[in-house]
This record gives C-alpha cells, sequence and structure tokens, in this order.
C-alpha cells in the first residue's frame, strides 16, 4: 500500500489512465492537425513549384521576345544603314548631274558668246571690207574704166551661162 501513498505514483497512474481512455483521442487530433498542416505545406510546395514554371516560362518567353527585338532592332539598323547609302548616292549622282548641267550650261553660253563675237568680228570685217572696196572703187575706177570693165563682163556672160547649163 505503500505504493498509493505517494503522490508522484497517483500523478503516474493518473498521467496513464489519462492517455489510455484519451490517448487515442488526442493521438488522432494531433495526426488530423499535422496531416492538416502536411497538406498545407504540400499545396503550398506544389504551387510554389507551378509559379516557379510559369516564371521560367515568362523567363523562357521574355528571352525570346528580347532576342526578337534584338533582332529587330538589327535589321532596322542594317535597313537604315541601306537606306541612308542609298540616299547618300542617290544625293551625289544628284549633285554630280546637276554640277554637269551647269557646266554644260556654261559651255553653252560660253560657244553662244563665241558664236556672237565671231558673227560680230565677221559683221565689222564685212562692213570695213564694203566701206574699203567703196573707197578703193570710188577713187580708183575712172568712168572709161568702169565702161571697159562692163564690157569684158558683158562678152564673159554668154561663157559663164553655157557653164551652168551643162552642170
Amino acid at each position: 500500500m505503500e505504493f498509493f501513498a505517494e503522490p508522484r505514483n497517483w500523478v503516474f497512474l493518473a498521467f496513464v489512465v489519462f492517455f489510455v481512455l484519451f490517448g487515442k483521442m488526442l493521438w488522432v487530433a494531433i495526426r488530423d492537425i499535422l496531416d492538416r498542416r502536411a497538406a498545407l505545406v504540400r499545396a503550398e510546395l506544389d504551387e510554389a513549384e507551378r509559379l516557379r514554371r510559369e516564371a521560367e516560362a515568362m523567363l523562357a518567353d521574355a528571352k525570346q521576345r528580347r532576342q526578337a527585338a534584338i533582332a529587330d532592332a538589327q535589321r532596322l539598323l542594317e535597313g537604315a544603314k541601306h537606306e541612308a547609302e542609298r540616299l547618300t548616292a542617290a544625293a551625289a549622282a544628284e549633285a554630280e548631274a546637276a554640277a554637269k548641267r551647269r557646266e554644260q550650261m556654261a559651255l553653252d553660253r560660253i560657244a553662244a558668246a563665241e558664236k556672237a563675237a565671231v558673227d560680230q568680228v565677221r559683221l565689222t570685217a564685212a562692213q570695213i571690207a564694203t566701206a574699203a572696196s567703196e573707197r578703193v572703187i570710188r577713187d580708183g575706177l575712172t568712168p572709161a574704166a568702169d565702161a571697159a570693165l562692163i564690157d569684158r563682163a558683158i562678152s564673159g556672160l554668154p561663157a559663164a551661162l553655157s557653164g551652168r547649163r551643162a552642170a
């Protein structure tokens, strides 16, 4: 009986009875709580995995779009370079053509000025020659010399006309 007189033994017996009577229920409750917690953790892990896959897919898509954008930018730059080269060549050709046109216009003006100068020189020379001839004829020919010159021209007229008919 000494066993029941000890308070520690009563605590031990109460503890054993408590766990025998309520242990299964307590164990089931603790197990259910832990199972729910495990399921919640598992669901969070699954959600985290799904989010990670989505993030990786978004990252791959972003990388692909970035590469496409870089390729587009390079194509645009190359197109702009080609267009700039084409415009530069066109501007150079246009400038060269304009210079040739101006040069040709200057040459035409020079040629026209030369022709006008030559025509003016010829006209002036003809006027001087006419004036000189008139003075020589007026001063050098007498009425008797005029009559002899006219008679010679008249006598040579039939020969000159016959030569013309044969031609």
